[in-house]
């Protein structure tokens, strides 16, 4: 723990800048017919305003946690935030399509940097209980800006204009800076370490073509040949990635870490999380806008209940998991989440808010919460503060990718059973069955959190070949 740092600073500062990252997931999606008559997109370039963001994101997060060991946590964050900030501002006066995609582009590197900085502030700030009620906050935060964001969206584009779902990020990265200054530490940096160049190049392009490959598939098709194309070279250059990483003095991800249960397995929850979570999300907004006919702004009203579900959950989680450990939260969490997702599944055409989204919203949302704050821990138990940003960089990309090839994967299932016809009949079954695929995969995230270790308790650090060195940079 830092001696300097004032701890609830450093929580308000990170939940904050969290919140702006995980809002801006989600609250373009609303306001993009208002974007495309704005601004004149074409039809096949509008979606690039959502995809540019997470490809950006999920590119550079590997990147970003290393170098938040490298250069020192609060750094990365300032930054961080300032490219986001600026970016936003960019993106709010836009006055053409690429601008606004470019804008886009940068608040996805911007975030990349922070996502990590922030998790690793809390790894190194706080510890033991203290750390599980942290990663608790920052959890339910991270939570209720995602579902947040499709209110905040909807309300915006609806009443005051679509370039207030850019402009409205300002004040908040404004509330993060001004709270840096006040008590969040710089953190240990390694400066002595040769960056790794080539693993950094490697892992970036590799993400991000899979990424780019990815959210292409609902132009061009999970077969064809420039999407069998993109996704073998992305394979490629992550299997070189792996490669390089084993013989480099100091790697961009230490592949050692990678052999603890716990590391190992909170990736694999929390990528098959964010598959079925950011999937359920985009189908349930749909189907309430496009088959229940309800507007904007009351689709992101409706997603209230949703973040009171998940805020209640996460709670629930932390006195769980202080108490015992993060598996006693995320297997019955999951439970519950993929319950919920396949009480979703039985929507129906003539359904409504009361009778189809509200029970099941409630009962997914307080699965979730029961996953998202455990998961944190779990992927960070016995993690050298040195690699206090490695770790969050490894969890944050593996929650991007769930989330971005699930939601792929998904819209093709989707569109395959709808045959292309768009009835509410119709639409309503391809939506059906991606929940019901969407509650599947949370019961796979249990069984995976099933497999985890009973208790944290007197769990030693990861063993690593350079810890006398790293032992050196912890303050």
């Amino acid at each position: 723990m830092y001696k300097n740092s004032r701890p609830g600073v450093v929580l308000a500062a990170a939940c904050i800048a969290q919140f702006v990252v995980a809002l801006d997931m989600a609250v373009v999606n609303v306001a993009l017919p208002a974007i495309r008559a704005a601004l004149g997109f074409a039809p096949v370039d509008l979606s690039w305003v959502v995809h540019v963001y997470a490809l950006t994101f999920g590119g550079f997060l590997v990147l970003g946690g290393r170098a938040c060991d490298l250069f020192g946590r609060r750094r990365l964050f300032v930054l961080g935030l300032a490219v986001f900030g600026l970016c936003s501002l960019a993106g709010g006066l836009a006055q053409a399509p690429w601008q606004l995609i470019a804008a886009r582009a940068g608040q996805g590197l911007g975030a990349a940097a922070v996502a990590p900085a922030a998790l690793a502030l809390l790894t190194t700030t706080f510890e033991g209980r203290a750390r599980v009620r942290a990663f608790g906050v920052w959890s339910a935060v991270n939570a209720a800006g995602g579902a947040l964001g499709v209110l905040a969206g909807g309300v915006l584009a609806e009443y005051a204009g679509w370039r207030w779902v850019m402009l409205v990020n300002l004040p908040i990265v404004a509330a993060a800076l001004a709270l840096v200054p006040a008590g969040v530490p710089a953190g240990a940096a390694a400066g002595r370490d040769r960056p790794d160049v080539l693993g950094a190049v490697l892992a970036t392009c590799g993400i991000g073509l899979l990424v780019f490959g990815v959210v292409r598939t609902d132009s061009l098709g999970w077969t064809s040949p420039a999407t069998l194309a993109t996704l073998a070279t992305a394979a490629c250059l992550l299997a070189a990635f792996v490669f390089t990483e084993s013989r480099v003095r100091a790697p961009l991800v230490r592949l050692g870490l990678l052999r603890s249960r716990w590391v190992a397995g909170a990736n694999v929850i929390v990528f098959l999380a964010a598959a079925g979570q950011f999937s359920a999300f985009y189908f349930v907004s749909l189907y309430m806008q496009e088959v229940l006919h309800m507007g904007a702004a009351e689709t992101g009203l409706a997603f209230l209940p949703f973040s009171a579900g998940l805020v209640a959950g996460s709670v629930a989680a932390t006195r769980i998991t202080s108490a015992r450990s993060p598996r006693a939260s995320l297997v019955p969490g999951a439970l519950l989440g993929a319950a919920g997702l396949g009480w979703f599944a039985l929507i129906s055409p003539g359904g409504g808010f009361l009778t189809d989204v509200l029970g099941p919203s409630l009962v997914c949302s307080v699965g979730t919460g029961l996953v998202l704050a455990p998961v944190t821990v779990a992927a960070t138990t016995g993690v050298a503060p040195g690699e206090a940003g490695m770790a969050s960089g490894l969890l944050n990309s593996s929650r991007q990718l769930g989330g971005c090839i699930g939601l792929a994967a998904l819209a093709t299932v989707a569109a395959h059973r709808t045959g292309g016809a768009a009835t509410e009949s119709a639409l309503n079954s391809g939506y059906a069955l991606s929940l019901t695929v969407s509650a599947a995969l949370f019961l796979l995230a249990a069984a995976a959190a099933a497999a985890l270790p009973r208790r944290t308790a007197q769990t030693p650090s990861i063993p690593s070949n350079r810890e006398n060195r790293l032992e050196g940079t912890r303050s």
